[in-house]
Protein backbone atom coordinates (compact mmCIF):
# COMPACT_ATOMS: atom_id res chain seq x y z
CA UNK A 1 0.00 0.00 0.00
CA UNK A 2 1.25 3.50 -0.52
CA UNK A 3 2.72 5.46 2.02
CA UNK A 4 0.59 8.63 3.61
CA UNK A 5 2.12 11.66 2.03
CA UNK A 6 4.14 13.36 4.99
CA UNK A 7 5.77 16.63 3.89
CA UNK A 8 8.54 17.96 5.36
CA UNK A 9 8.24 22.27 4.78
CA UNK A 10 11.94 22.06 6.07
CA UNK A 11 13.27 20.30 3.23
CA UNK A 12 11.86 23.50 1.02
CA UNK A 13 14.82 25.68 1.81
CA UNK A 14 17.63 23.34 0.82
CA UNK A 15 18.49 20.60 -2.36
CA UNK A 16 15.40 18.42 -1.99
CA UNK A 17 12.95 21.51 -2.86
CA UNK A 18 12.13 20.32 -6.26
CA UNK A 19 11.21 16.84 -4.60
CA UNK A 20 9.29 18.18 -1.72
CA UNK A 21 7.41 20.34 -3.92
CA UNK A 22 6.19 17.30 -6.72
CA UNK A 23 5.37 15.41 -3.01
CA UNK A 24 2.66 18.22 -2.39
CA UNK A 25 1.73 18.10 -5.41
CA UNK A 26 1.64 14.42 -5.79
CA UNK A 27 -0.80 14.44 -2.30
CA UNK A 28 -3.22 16.85 -4.22
CA UNK A 29 -3.80 15.27 -6.61
CA UNK A 30 -3.97 11.64 -5.84
CA UNK A 31 -5.17 12.05 -1.87
CA UNK A 32 -6.44 15.28 -1.20
CA UNK A 33 -4.85 15.30 1.99
CA UNK A 34 -1.44 15.53 3.25
CA UNK A 35 0.33 15.68 6.74
CA UNK A 36 2.88 19.02 7.66
CA UNK A 37 6.16 18.55 9.63
CA UNK A 38 8.20 21.00 10.85
CA UNK A 39 5.11 23.54 9.87
CA UNK A 40 6.81 26.44 11.81
CA UNK A 41 4.37 26.58 14.77
CA UNK A 42 6.49 25.98 17.99
CA UNK A 43 5.56 22.53 19.73
CA UNK A 44 4.74 24.39 22.62
CA UNK A 45 2.23 26.65 21.53
CA UNK A 46 0.05 23.41 20.20
CA UNK A 47 1.02 21.76 23.77
CA UNK A 48 -0.77 24.53 25.06
CA UNK A 49 -3.55 24.62 22.70
CA UNK A 50 -3.89 20.77 23.25
CA UNK A 51 -3.69 21.12 26.81
CA UNK A 52 -6.98 23.93 27.52
CA UNK A 53 -8.80 22.58 24.74
CA UNK A 54 -8.53 19.14 26.56
CA UNK A 55 -9.01 21.24 30.06
CA UNK A 56 -11.89 22.82 28.35
CA UNK A 57 -13.70 19.59 27.10
CA UNK A 58 -13.59 18.40 30.42
CA UNK A 59 -14.94 21.23 32.79
CA UNK A 60 -17.21 22.73 30.32
CA UNK A 61 -18.63 20.23 27.56
CA UNK A 62 -18.30 16.46 28.58
CA UNK A 63 -21.41 16.29 30.94
CA UNK A 64 -23.71 18.36 28.71
CA UNK A 65 -22.36 15.66 25.71
CA UNK A 66 -23.26 12.61 28.64
CA UNK A 67 -26.78 14.57 29.14
CA UNK A 68 -27.52 14.72 25.32
CA UNK A 69 -26.43 10.61 24.77
CA UNK A 70 -28.83 9.95 27.66
CA UNK A 71 -31.31 12.03 25.97
CA UNK A 72 -31.35 10.62 22.70
CA UNK A 73 -30.94 7.39 24.23
CA UNK A 74 -27.98 7.06 22.34
CA UNK A 75 -25.80 4.15 24.27
CA UNK A 76 -28.32 1.14 23.55
CA UNK A 77 -29.18 2.08 20.22
CA UNK A 78 -29.34 -1.42 17.74
CA UNK A 79 -29.41 0.25 14.43
CA UNK A 80 -27.45 2.86 12.62
CA UNK A 81 -27.54 6.12 13.37
CA UNK A 82 -27.53 7.79 10.03
CA UNK A 83 -28.75 11.43 11.11
CA UNK A 84 -26.23 12.60 13.79
CA UNK A 85 -22.85 12.59 14.79
CA UNK A 86 -20.61 11.16 17.95
CA UNK A 87 -18.71 14.51 18.66
CA UNK A 88 -19.26 17.62 20.55
CA UNK A 89 -18.11 20.77 19.34
CA UNK A 90 -18.27 24.29 19.40
CA UNK A 91 -16.75 27.07 16.29
CA UNK A 92 -14.61 29.97 16.35
CA UNK A 93 -14.46 32.50 13.78
CA UNK A 94 -11.36 34.43 13.24
CA UNK A 95 -11.71 36.32 9.71
CA UNK A 96 -13.24 38.42 8.10
CA UNK A 97 -14.16 39.27 11.99
CA UNK A 98 -13.93 37.39 15.19
CA UNK A 99 -16.12 35.64 17.52
CA UNK A 100 -13.79 34.72 20.15
CA UNK A 101 -14.62 37.24 22.93
CA UNK A 102 -18.01 36.27 22.10
CA UNK A 103 -17.93 32.15 22.26
CA UNK A 104 -19.48 31.46 26.45
CA UNK A 105 -17.69 29.42 28.75
CA UNK A 106 -14.11 30.23 27.28
CA UNK A 107 -11.27 31.66 30.18
CA UNK A 108 -9.10 35.00 28.91
CA UNK A 109 -5.81 32.66 28.82
CA UNK A 110 -7.73 30.62 26.21
CA UNK A 111 -9.06 32.97 24.22
CA UNK A 112 -5.89 34.87 23.76
CA UNK A 113 -4.00 31.29 22.79
CA UNK A 114 -6.55 30.29 20.20
CA UNK A 115 -6.35 34.00 18.64
CA UNK A 116 -2.15 33.45 18.43
CA UNK A 117 -2.46 30.05 17.27
CA UNK A 118 -5.29 30.69 14.65
CA UNK A 119 -2.74 34.19 13.11
CA UNK A 120 -0.02 30.99 12.74
CA UNK A 121 -2.53 29.10 11.20
CA UNK A 122 -3.70 31.99 8.86
CA UNK A 123 -0.19 32.55 7.71
CA UNK A 124 0.90 28.94 6.75
CA UNK A 125 -2.75 28.39 5.00
CA UNK A 126 -1.46 31.28 2.91
CA UNK A 127 2.12 29.79 2.57
CA UNK A 128 0.57 26.86 1.17
CA UNK A 129 -1.87 28.25 -0.93
CA UNK A 130 1.25 30.21 -2.60
CA UNK A 131 3.14 26.71 -3.16
CA UNK A 132 -0.28 25.25 -4.49
CA UNK A 133 0.08 27.99 -6.93
CA UNK A 134 3.91 27.46 -7.87
CA UNK A 135 3.01 23.66 -8.45
CA UNK A 136 -0.02 24.48 -10.70
CA UNK A 137 1.68 27.36 -12.78
CA UNK A 138 -0.15 29.71 -11.10
CA UNK A 139 0.79 33.34 -10.65
CA UNK A 140 1.60 33.83 -7.00
CA UNK A 141 -1.23 34.73 -4.98
CA UNK A 142 -3.92 33.60 -7.22
CA UNK A 143 -5.66 31.71 -5.11
CA UNK A 144 -5.50 34.03 -2.00
CA UNK A 145 -6.54 36.69 -4.07
CA UNK A 146 -9.02 34.35 -6.13
CA UNK A 147 -10.77 33.62 -2.16
CA UNK A 148 -10.13 37.90 -1.02
CA UNK A 149 -13.53 38.89 -2.18
CA UNK A 150 -14.17 42.09 -1.40
CA UNK A 151 -13.83 41.50 2.89
CA UNK A 152 -11.15 39.20 2.62
CA UNK A 153 -11.40 34.97 3.42
CA UNK A 154 -13.80 33.57 6.02
CA UNK A 155 -11.81 31.73 8.63
CA UNK A 156 -12.83 29.58 11.40
CA UNK A 157 -11.61 26.54 13.66
CA UNK A 158 -14.11 23.87 14.25
CA UNK A 159 -13.17 22.60 18.16
CA UNK A 160 -14.19 19.09 18.49
CA UNK A 161 -13.91 16.46 20.82
CA UNK A 162 -15.08 12.75 19.99
CA UNK A 163 -15.62 10.50 23.34
CA UNK A 164 -15.05 7.02 24.00
CA UNK A 165 -18.43 5.02 21.94
CA UNK A 166 -20.08 2.24 23.02
CA UNK A 167 -21.68 1.40 19.51
CA UNK A 168 -19.04 2.39 16.84
CA UNK A 169 -20.01 0.26 14.11
CA UNK A 170 -23.72 1.93 14.78
CA UNK A 171 -22.64 5.49 15.21
CA UNK A 172 -20.05 7.66 13.02
CA UNK A 173 -18.03 10.13 15.12
CA UNK A 174 -18.39 11.88 12.02
CA UNK A 175 -20.15 10.36 9.01
CA UNK A 176 -18.48 10.75 5.63
CA UNK A 177 -18.29 14.44 3.37
CA UNK A 178 -16.28 16.51 1.59
CA UNK A 179 -15.47 19.92 2.60
CA UNK A 180 -16.78 22.96 0.80
CA UNK A 181 -14.37 25.31 1.40
CA UNK A 182 -10.51 25.89 0.64
CA UNK A 183 -7.55 24.73 2.77
CA UNK A 184 -8.18 23.06 5.77
CA UNK A 185 -5.31 22.87 8.63
CA UNK A 186 -6.26 20.40 11.25
CA UNK A 187 -4.42 19.50 14.74
CA UNK A 188 -5.60 16.01 15.72
CA UNK A 189 -4.96 14.30 18.96
CA UNK A 190 -1.61 12.16 18.62
CA UNK A 191 -2.86 9.24 20.71
CA UNK A 192 -6.64 8.37 19.60
CA UNK A 193 -6.79 8.25 15.92
CA UNK A 194 -10.30 7.68 14.21
CA UNK A 195 -10.05 9.97 11.06
CA UNK A 196 -9.97 7.93 7.68
CA UNK A 197 -9.98 9.80 3.67
CA UNK A 198 -11.58 7.42 1.21
CA UNK A 199 -9.14 6.66 -1.92
CA UNK A 200 -9.80 4.08 -4.82
CA UNK A 201 -12.48 2.60 -3.05
CA UNK A 202 -10.67 2.01 0.23
CA UNK A 203 -11.04 3.83 3.36
CA UNK A 204 -7.72 4.59 4.85
CA UNK A 205 -6.78 5.85 7.88
CA UNK A 206 -4.72 9.49 8.36
CA UNK A 207 -2.19 8.95 10.97
CA UNK A 208 -1.93 10.61 14.52
CA UNK A 209 1.69 12.19 14.60
CA UNK A 210 2.07 14.53 17.62
CA UNK A 211 3.14 18.17 16.35
CA UNK A 212 1.77 17.56 13.06
CA UNK A 213 -0.44 19.77 10.59
CA UNK A 214 -2.78 17.55 8.57
CA UNK A 215 -4.14 19.56 5.24
CA UNK A 216 -6.68 18.56 3.46
CA UNK A 217 -8.34 20.04 0.27
CA UNK A 218 -12.03 21.51 -0.10
CA UNK A 219 -14.69 21.60 -3.19
CA UNK A 220 -13.37 25.01 -4.09
CA UNK A 221 -9.86 24.37 -4.87
CA UNK A 222 -11.26 21.58 -6.94
CA UNK A 223 -13.09 23.70 -8.87
CA UNK A 224 -10.97 26.87 -9.45
CA UNK A 225 -8.14 24.04 -10.49
CA UNK A 226 -10.30 22.07 -12.50
CA UNK A 227 -10.19 18.72 -11.31
CA UNK A 228 -6.55 18.38 -11.05
CA UNK A 229 -6.56 18.77 -7.26
CA UNK A 230 -9.31 16.86 -5.17
CA UNK A 231 -11.43 17.05 -2.24
CA UNK A 232 -12.14 13.77 -1.38
CA UNK A 233 -14.61 12.23 1.25
CA UNK A 234 -13.49 11.48 4.90
CA UNK A 235 -14.75 10.38 8.15
CA UNK A 236 -13.91 10.28 12.01
CA UNK A 237 -14.61 6.11 13.15
CA UNK A 238 -16.16 6.76 16.63
CA UNK A 239 -13.78 4.36 19.12
CA UNK A 240 -14.33 2.57 21.94
CA UNK A 241 -11.83 4.01 24.62
CA UNK A 242 -10.21 7.52 24.58
CA UNK A 243 -11.41 11.00 23.78
CA UNK A 244 -10.18 12.15 20.45
CA UNK A 245 -9.50 15.94 20.02
CA UNK A 246 -9.42 17.88 16.48
CA UNK A 247 -9.47 21.64 15.91
CA UNK A 248 -9.83 21.11 12.26
CA UNK A 249 -9.12 25.55 10.56
CA UNK A 250 -10.98 26.17 7.54
CA UNK A 251 -9.16 29.23 5.52
CA UNK A 252 -12.32 29.95 2.75
CA UNK A 253 -13.03 32.09 0.12
CA UNK A 254 -15.03 35.27 1.59
CA UNK A 255 -19.10 34.75 0.91
CA UNK A 256 -18.76 36.92 -2.38
CA UNK A 257 -15.64 35.77 -4.05
CA UNK A 258 -16.55 34.60 -7.10
CA UNK A 259 -15.26 30.42 -7.86
CA UNK A 260 -14.51 29.67 -11.57
CA UNK A 261 -11.53 27.31 -12.77
CA UNK A 262 -8.70 29.37 -13.68
CA UNK A 263 -8.59 30.04 -17.43
CA UNK A 264 -5.13 28.90 -17.43
CA UNK A 265 -5.81 25.70 -16.08
CA UNK A 266 -8.80 25.07 -18.20
CA UNK A 267 -6.76 26.21 -21.08
CA UNK A 268 -4.50 23.41 -20.38
CA UNK A 269 -7.15 20.46 -19.50
CA UNK A 270 -9.09 20.99 -22.55
CA UNK A 271 -5.93 20.59 -24.85
CA UNK A 272 -5.00 17.72 -23.05
CA UNK A 273 -7.97 15.38 -21.95
CA UNK A 274 -10.76 17.48 -23.18
CA UNK A 275 -12.23 18.21 -19.28
CA UNK A 276 -16.02 19.39 -19.16
CA UNK A 277 -15.35 22.39 -17.42
CA UNK A 278 -16.73 23.06 -13.92
CA UNK A 279 -18.94 26.01 -12.72
CA UNK A 280 -18.74 29.44 -11.88
CA UNK A 281 -20.38 30.52 -8.60
CA UNK A 282 -20.58 32.66 -5.96
CA UNK A 283 -19.00 31.21 -2.57
CA UNK A 284 -21.71 31.90 -0.36
CA UNK A 285 -24.30 30.21 -2.89
CA UNK A 286 -22.31 27.15 -3.01
CA UNK A 287 -22.19 27.06 1.27
CA UNK A 288 -26.35 26.99 1.02
CA UNK A 289 -26.24 24.11 -0.96
CA UNK A 290 -24.23 22.50 0.82
CA UNK A 291 -25.82 22.76 3.99
CA UNK A 292 -28.25 20.36 3.07
CA UNK A 293 -25.99 18.29 1.19
CA UNK A 294 -23.12 17.91 3.18
CA UNK A 295 -23.15 13.84 3.51
CA UNK A 296 -23.44 12.97 -0.24
CA UNK A 297 -21.09 12.88 -2.79
CA UNK A 298 -19.56 16.46 -4.31
CA UNK A 299 -20.56 15.83 -8.05
CA UNK A 300 -24.16 16.66 -7.64
CA UNK A 301 -23.05 19.97 -6.31
CA UNK A 302 -21.08 21.05 -8.70
CA UNK A 303 -23.85 19.76 -10.87
CA UNK A 304 -26.62 21.83 -9.55
CA UNK A 305 -24.49 24.89 -9.51
CA UNK A 306 -23.93 24.68 -13.03
CA UNK A 307 -27.60 24.28 -13.63
CA UNK A 308 -27.57 27.92 -12.05
CA UNK A 309 -24.88 29.36 -14.02
CA UNK A 310 -26.23 32.24 -15.96
CA UNK A 311 -23.06 33.67 -16.15
CA UNK A 312 -20.80 31.52 -18.39
CA UNK A 313 -17.07 31.51 -18.03
CA UNK A 314 -14.98 32.81 -20.93
CA UNK A 315 -11.54 31.26 -21.08
CA UNK A 316 -9.15 34.14 -22.23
Amino acid sequence: MEDFPIINLEKLNGAERAATMETINDACENWGFFELVNHGIPHEVMDTVEKLTKGHYKKCMEQRFKELVAKKGLEGVEVEVTDMDWESTFFLRHLPSSNISEVPDLDDIYREVMRDFAKRLEKLAEELLDLLCENLGLEKSYLKNTFYGSKGPNFGTKVSNYPPCPKPDLIKGLRAHTDAGGIILLFQDDKVSGLQLLKDGRWIDVPPMRHSIVVNLGDQLEVITNGKYKSVMHRVIAQKDGTRMSLASFYNPGNDALIYPAPALVDKETEEHNKQVYPKFVFDDYMKLYANLKFQAKEPRFEAMKAKESDPIEIA
